[in-house]
């Protein structure tokens, strides 16, 4: 099963361009799971369901309910901003959490989870953006307890192990991506862990999400950093379905001109969801 993780920078810059640069990355890359933050929709139009069609994948989406705080940014009312999953596999069951944020801060970021009825074993699968400001560890840590509950709520039925993706806003060694994986301090909901695709990345491999490289990042936000991740929930499950066999960054130059999104993409190949 090929999971692709990625922020597509809502409409900020050359949307229009970028959109098309997007599908290119995607198309080349042919995923099976997807899992998208920062998607809008707009005019009847909906970026993911866009993609979706030109691929040939089933999605969903969920929207902020705070689009206007984002709106405000670019000028331009009326467009929605969001989470969605495309999926090589129908979506059988799906649920939106809020994730907390004080209210001077909070711009309605969400996790998005889709359980993926794929033919060897039902897949719960999950997309997450974190609140971005840099001083906002806390937040975030607040965040992802509320997002390892709702990966907990929804584990189970199934052999496959839960996948969680998205933008953290946070280096590896940061407090909240240590107390979401919880192996290298307690963790959230007692016995839940999870495996950083990363950590089975080649260690020469670059591997910053962000980077100022990408003249869609501003340079004064910081250094290089990797903060998009794919998680997935250890142990593997039975014949070792769900075990990374791979990662590595995608999206991480131009195409045809232009860069797809200020984020690169994060590729990974775990076993066992297909027949």
């Amino acid at each position: 099963m090929r999971v692709v993780t990625w922020n597509l920078w809502w409409r900020f810059g050359p949307w229009a361009e970028r959109q098309k640069a997007i599908l290119a990355v995607l198309r080349e890359l042919r995923p099976d799971v997807v899992g998208l933050q920062e998607v809008w929709a707009a005019g009847g139009g909906n970026l993911a369901g866009w993609l979706a069609g030109e691929l040939g994948l089933h999605w969903t989406w969920a929207a902020s309910d705070a689009s206007e705080r984002w709106q405000r940014r670019i000028g331009e009312p009326g467009v929605e901003i969001g989470n969605a999953v495309l999926s090589r596999w129908p979506v059988v069951e799906r649920e939106v959490l809020r994730l907390p944020a004080p209210a001077e801060v909070n711009d309605g970021r969400l996790a998005l989870y889709a359980r993926l009825d794929a033919p060897r074993s039902q897949v719960p699968f999950f997309t997450a953006h974190l609140t971005s400001q840099l001083h906002a560890s806390a937040i975030r840590r607040d965040q992802v307890t509320a997002l390892a509950h709702f990966v907990a709520a929804h584990r189970t039925g199934t052999d496959f192990p839960p996948v969680v993706v998205g933008d953290f806003n946070a280096p590896p060694d940061s407090d909240e991506v240590r107390l979401f994986g919880g192996t290298r301090t307690a963790p959230v909901v007692p016995g839940q862990s999870f495996f950083d695709a990363w950590d089975y990345a080649d260690a020469t491999a670059a591997s910053a999400t962000w980077d100022p490289a990408n003249p869609y990042v501003h340079p004064g936000l910081g250094p290089a950093a990797r903060i998009d991740y794919i998680h997935v929930g250890g142990p593997a499950g039975p014949e070792g379905i769900g075990t990374v066999r791979g990662v590595r960054r995608a999206g991480d130059g131009p195409v045809g001109g232009v860069w797809a999104s200020d984020h690169a993409a994060v590729v990974a190949e775990l076993a066992g969801a297909a027949g």
